[in-house]
């Protein structure tokens, strides 16, 4: 199995961190992949993930949880653009699953985002701010209960946009590289894979701009003798992306080295490389010999 000499190119972004919690395993698994769905970063939105499961000593409220990352690109006006998407992914896809709850999760922050405005005010005016589980919270009152969610959720600034790519010699590989990459990411602290198995690697250009990024038609093995200058190597029919984001550039290459032992060994993984833009994507370049 070949390990190409290149490297991945990641950016600056910023992101918050929450535990979310609820009552049972399965209104919080619908909480955790609601909020985190449809990674979208490309439209200047936002995009999420799952880092871990919590048992019930885990978190704030004694019940099972979940850590979720939302990011955002850093530049001007981040913070507002953050608090704008995270309220979204709360208030639709957290506030209405039953029983659940949001809390703080970082430790240490660059910022704060009040969240009384965008998502306190679902109550109508009828939410408070009390003291519960040793931390602020504000209630807001539903048809089903109360939700709660921490006053105030640290942001901080990370690493995005880290990448691994498998080349396989057929879906099975290719799906049980996918499987175990995105199960090592979760060993990681601090570390998300937003587009868990991602299918469909995209390229700087497009001829298509009103929809954002197309497929890397070069990488695309039902191209390969239909196009010239196809790098689909001769018995690779499968190219899963693995994308990282992660609290430091340090977490992301952890990650990233934690998934390339866990998946080496796999039958029909032939090689694996990363996907970068000459260095003008971002600020950072890890290289994979890393």
């Amino acid at each position: 199995m070949e390990i190409e000499e290149t490297y991945c190119e990641a950016f600056e972004g910023l992101f918050a961190r929450l535990c979310v919690t609820a009552s049972d395993e399965k209104r919080l698994k619908r909480a955790a992949y609601s909020a985190t769905a449809l990674p979208c970063t490309v439209f200047g939105e936002s995009e999420g993930g799952i880092e871990q499961w919590l048992d019930e000593h885990e978190t704030p409220d004694g019940r099972k949880g979940a850590i979720v990352q939302i990011w955002v690109n850093h530049g001007k006006g981040a913070a507002q653009k953050l608090e704008y998407e995270l309220s979204k992914r709360v208030r639709q896809g957290i506030l209405v699953v039953p029983t659940t709850s949001v809390f703080n999760a970082l430790e240490t922050s660059d910022g704060k985002i009040d969240v009384m405005e965008k998502i306190g005010h679902c109550g109508d005016g009828y939410e408070s701010v009390e003291q519960r589980f040793g931390r602020e919270v504000i209630a807001v009152p539903i048809m089903m209960g109360e939700f709660c969610v921490e006053h105030y959720l640290g942001y901080k600034k990370g690493v995005m946009g880290g990448n691994l790519w498998f080349f396989c010699e057929s879906l099975d590989a290719a799906l049980e590289v996918g499987e175990k990459a995105v199960d090592a990411v979760n060993r990681v602290e601090g570390a998300i894979a937003p587009f868990d198995i991602c299918s469909a690697g995209s390229k700087p250009e497009t001829k298509y701009p009103e929809i954002g990024p197309t497929t890397n038609h070069v990488y695309c093995a039902t191209l390969k003798h239909r196009i010239s200058g196809s790098k689909v190597p001769d018995g690779v029919t499968c190219i899963p992306e693995i994308v990282f984001n992660g609290v430091s550039r340090d977490v992301v290459i952890e990650a990233m080295k934690t998934v390339i032992d866990s998946v080496r060994d796999v039958t029909g993984l032939v090689k694996i490389s990363a996907g970068n833009y000459g260095g003008k994507l971002g600020k950072y370049k890890i290289y994979l010999d890393e």
